[in-house]
């Protein structure tokens, strides 16, 4: 089955009050405006001018994480130092701003504590953000709404409120005195986190030289910063942790990795953007991963026009007569299934449900390239496709890179005396079994080499 992105596009209204006028929570030419300005951003170019920024994110983990083995090995909950890391990584390289120096001593940031309650605070409104929302958000002025919602006794209602409210106001301060450092040259803004190349920093320059037609209000530059933050965090650091999971289950191919960091670390002390990319099975093992254990398993889209979705393969129906397309009315939803299409049997072949990064070392199957998956990565769905792919999937790669590189040449990942296994949540996450805590924890026995 194939979907044009083009033809569908997300639910944005529940982001947009969540997110602000962001990227995912606006709609055709406005969505298409944004990333018209931001799609530069997030070019080769800058990429390699987040390198430094990268690894001195990742240097600190790394200094951490060695504090806590130094003594011997050492049960570490994997999954707790990959969040910390992704959003100080975004914190850094996305908006400018340090959220966490990643000791053990410092507490977790009020936006930090706040972005991971958001989730299960506005699962409680499921029900309602999908029958309901569309109507609530005609109902009078936006101050009107807000004055319904502050008066509502609801202690969920309350809760989601404060949390998106302390987002909100952590973007507008990081606005606010970002602007103010534009403002007295670029001395003032190299002093910042992020040095000015962070990727705010460089859209709201490009902003201010835009043109009138092409530039964005001051709501949506601000409704980047926490549509950065959310796009980011949780699915770049549950794959961190799901490749490190994976890499204690295969020892075979975390040597095989550490051979390969080892070798070429030999000819550079600190690999480069293009010595990274270069690594062949480090590559191999992001791309398998992703594949077969995308963060999120599937997305929801809803039709803004009538269309037609056309099928890979004809069904038969009732009447026995082969069908080759399915009609779509305006204001039909649909699930977009990306492990269908990633672990496809007949497109990826009849291993396609294990793990081979061995696969990515040579031509993939005449089907997939056949197939013509609008998918903007590998020929894989992870990173959805057409115009509302993720635009970050370059960023989330070099990310995941760094750290990867880092941590595999400094400890030996191996599995703890315990059951884990992952839930299928918005974005798949692990947690131990028979523990009764349902936290999200991956427990891991880490090692110095």
């Amino acid at each position: 089955m194939r979907i044009t992105a083009a033809q569908y596009s997300c639910s944005s209204r529940g982001n947009r009050l969540a997110f602000g006028q962001g990227l995912i929570g606006t709609l055709g030419e406005q969505h298409r405006k944004q990333r018209k300005m931001l799609n530069p951003v997030f070019s080769t170019a800058h990429m390699r001018e987040m390198i430094p920024i990268f690894y001195d994110v990742g240097h600190k983990l790394r200094g951490t994480l060695l504090k806590k083995v130094k003594k011997g090995p050492q049960e570490i909950d994997v999954l707790y130092w990959m969040s910390r890391t992704a959003l100080e990584l975004i914190g850094q390289s996305g908006i400018g701003y340090s959220f966490d120096d990643l000791t053990e001593e410092r507490p977790p940031h009020e936006y930090a504590t706040c972005y991971k309650r958001f989730v299960p605070a506005s699962f409680k409104f499921f029900f309602i953000r999908n029958y309901f929302l569309s109507t609530f958000v005609k109902i009078g002025t936006p101050r009107f709404r807000r004055f319904i919602v502050d008066i509502l006794p609801s202690r969920s209602v309350r809760e989601l409120k404060n949390i998106i409210d302390i987002m909100h106001d952590t973007s507008v301060m990081i606005y606010q005195s970002k602007k103010k450092a534009i403002a007295e040259g670029d001395a003032t803004l190299a002093e910042q986190i992020g040095r000015g190349k962070d990727i705010m920093s460089i859209l709201m320059r490009a902003n201010m030289s835009a043109s009138a037609e092409d530039s964005l209000t001051e709501d949506e530059v601000i409704g980047q910063m926490s549509t950065l933050t959310a796009a980011a965090t949780d699915t770049t650091s549950n794959a961190l942790a799901r490749i490190l999971h994976i890499l204690a289950q295969n020892q075979d191919a975390q040597e095989r990795l550490l051979q390969e960091i080892s070798e070429a670390k030999e000819a550079a002390a600190q690999f480069d953007y293009d010595q990274l990319i270069s690594l062949p099975y480090l590559d191999a093992i992001c791309r398998e991963t992703l594949r077969l254990y995308s963060p999120v398993s599937m997305i929801p889209k809803t039709a803004r026009k009538d269309t037609v979705l056309p099928l890979s393969n004809p069904i038969k129906g009732l009447d026995g007569s082969e069908i080759r397309e399915i009609p779509i009315p305006a204001n039909t939803n649909v699930i977009v299934g990306i492990m269908a299409s990633n672990r496809n049997p007949e497109l990826w072949g009849p291993d396609s449900y294990e793990w081979k990064p061995e696969r990515w070392l040579k031509p993939l199957p005449d089907a997939v390239s056949h197939a013509h998956l609008p998918g903007v990565y590998s020929n894989l769905m992870t990173f959805l496709g057409g115009g509302r792919a993720c635009i970050g999937f370059k960023f989330s790669q070099l990310e995941m890179k760094v750290i990867l590189s880092l941590l595999i040449e400094s400890f030996r990942f191996s599995l703890p005396d315990k059951g884990i296994y992952w839930q299928m949540f918005n974005v798949a996450t692990p947690t131990v079994l028979n523990t009764g805590e349902s936290r999200s924890q991956l427990p891991l026995i880490v090692e110095r080499i």
